[in-house]
């Protein structure tokens, strides 16, 4: 796993992406995305988001924001929203060792990929 300073340091520069990736659920990866899962040994992040893409309040959006909170005793919060504070779903984590405080992840139209990338 890369620290949390490197993967900070190193997300910034994902603007896009040069190849998607099959994930579960027919959910597609970009560059960015599988560096934050590769990086922070997080697949498991991206099988929840993927999870969530049959859920009844999330399925249909086109566009999808998923926030990872990390808390200080490494329990964590995700909240699924619509990009305009809708919440959709949210589920909480026992434990995490996700290195960093928090992330976002977006999902479009079935890509997965950091907000840098869109």
């Amino acid at each position: 796993m890369k620290t949390a300073k490197e993967i900070q340091e190193n997300l910034p520069s994902f603007t896009g992406t040069e190849q998607y990736y099959q994930h579960i659920c027919n959910l597609l990866l970009t560059d960015g995305a599988k560096y934050l899962a590769e990086s922070a040994e997080a697949w498991w992040l991206l099988d929840l988001v993927a999870s969530y893409q049959g859920h009844p309040k999330v399925k249909n959006e086109d566009f999808q924001v998923y926030q990872l909170k990390v808390n200080p005793d490494k329990s964590a919060i995700v909240k699924i929203t619509d990009g305009n504070n809708h919440i959709l779903a949210q589920q909480e984590i026992e434990y995490t060792d996700f290195p960093l405080d928090k992330i976002t992840l977006w999902v479009e139209y079935g890509v997965c990929l950091m907000p840098s990338e869109h």
